[in-house]
């Protein structure tokens, strides 16, 4: 795969996974999240990740960046386009979770989880579709959950009525909004763009930090393999996608019933 990835995010978990996948395959892989190196908070780096996907003879820079900045995106655009080129690529995986009951959620945190999950995937897709246009070609793959579903009910389970993702299923619910409005209105240049997200939750360290993901854990393979189709399918057919992961991938036949 001789193409440009540009992953936020990618300093641990899924993004991590996605792009440490995509350079498996050949991609030239651009790693950004704020930390370059390694925080006592968390596991994992972009230094890390670099350092892995290099040691398996894989392609990867690496651009720290603050995404809930609009100057630091375009920086990080500008940066990208000077080392290895406008990307083929887009994964907008980075986010930022806060979990709290809507009738005291701060508004500063509201605004930020906006920020991160809805206005930077659309101000970095903003960046890269012209040379995508011109190219007649690209992929712009942003990182959903399945929170972005709407909770059935009444009667509504407990988890939904105290676990205090109202905010977060919003902004997810917006991306996948988002996707769907983006991949309809590109569909005529050839970009495909499509949302992955997990079937079940998947135990990364900011799962770990919010006390997720503890049971009925799902293999962060499966949301890298996902990613990688998704990345690299016919933007003719395979646009346009709200694709959980398990579902996904037997309807593709890479994952057995």
């Amino acid at each position: 795969m001789d193409r440009v990835a540009l992953v936020t995010g990618s300093s641990r978990g899924l993004g991590a996974a996605i792009a440490t996948r995509l350079a498996a395959e050949g991609a030239t892989v651009v790693l950004t999240a704020r930390t370059m190196e390694p925080d006592p908070k968390y596991q994992g780096s972009l230094r890390q990740t670099r350092d892995e996907i290099l040691a398996a003879g894989g392609s990867a820079v690496a651009v720290p960046a603050d995404l809930s900045q609009p100057d630091e995106r375009e920086q990080l655009f500008a940066e990208v386009c000077d080392s290895v080129g406008p990307p083929d690529i887009l994964v907008n995986n980075a986010a930022v979770t806060f979990l709290r009951g809507l009738d005291g959620f701060p508004d500063k945190r509201v605004r930020l989880m906006v920020e991160m999950h809805l206005l930077a995937p659309l101000h970095l897709s903003q960046f890269v579709i012209p040379a995508m246009r011109e190219r007649g070609r690209g992929w712009i793959l942003n990182v959903t959950s399945v929170g972005g579903d709407l909770p059935p009910g009444p009667p509504f389970s407990e988890f939904d009525r105290t676990a205090g993702f109202g905010v977060y299923g919003t902004v997810k619910a917006a991306l996948n909004r988002l996707t769907k409005s983006l991949a309809a209105e590109l569909f005529d240049d050839g970009i495909a763009v499509n949302a992955a997200a997990p079937t079940n939750p998947v135990a990364t360290p900011g799962a770990g930090t919010l006390d997720l993901a503890k049971t009925d854990t799902e293999d962060i393979g499966l949301i890298a393999e996902t990613a990688l189709l998704l990345c690299t399918g016919d933007p003719a057919t395979m646009t346009g996608r709200i694709a959980h992961t398990q579902s996904f991938l037997r309807e593709v036949g890479r994952l057995s019933e």
